[in-house]
């Protein structure tokens, strides 16, 4: 029987889904003011010069689509270290009626054939420390680590700004 889910890689004409499902996750995550995406962004920044990458799932069969409900935003980094690209997840999202349906393990599995595909290292992600049912399906489903040793570091665009400083 079919699992009632597809997945695909995000085409140009996917841009309105795709940032409705950005603004999904901001929701979830309880920060939609910090969408600044754009449909223009979108297009620019995952096709015309794709600096990411999306996957889709959707309800029904390729033949038979029906809505999407889930989104995979990643993009290739690389590792001195291993001497070889990695891939990092961005952003994951499952709209909540659509969770514990295997879809988020049928997403991991599409990244895996791509990070394989492109001879990664590794595959990376962040998770909010408060959102304990993901942690407990990275760790318990997927046996995924956390990188406790490691601490976060960000500059937003002021902060980018102010490195001119030091030219």
């Amino acid at each position: 029987m079919a699992p009632g889910f597809y997945i695909r890689e995000a085409t140009p004409d996917d841009v309105g889904t795709i940032l409705q499902l950005i603004i999904d996750l901001a929701t979830y995550e309880k920060e939609p003011e910090s969408v600044k995406a754009t449909p223009e962004l979108l297009r620019k920044n995952l096709f015309e010069t794709p600096f990411a990458h999306a996957l889709l799932a959707f309800t029904g069969t390729v033949e038979t689509p029906g809505n999407a409900v889930g989104l995979a935003l990643f993009f290739f980094n690389y590792s001195t270290w291993t001497g070889r690209p990695g891939l990092y997840l961005e952003d994951l999202y499952v709209a909540p009626e659509h969770r514990s349906l295997g879809i988020g393990k049928a997403i991991f599995g599409h990244l895996r054939k791509i990070a394989q595909e492109k001879n990664c290292a590794r595959l990376d992600w962040a998770v909010l420390k408060w959102n304990q049912p993901s942690i407990d399906f990275y760790e318990k489903r997927l046996g995924a680590k956390p990188m406790s040793e490691w601490v976060g570091m960000r500059l937003e665009e002021e902060g980018i700004d102010n490195l001119k400083q030091f030219l």
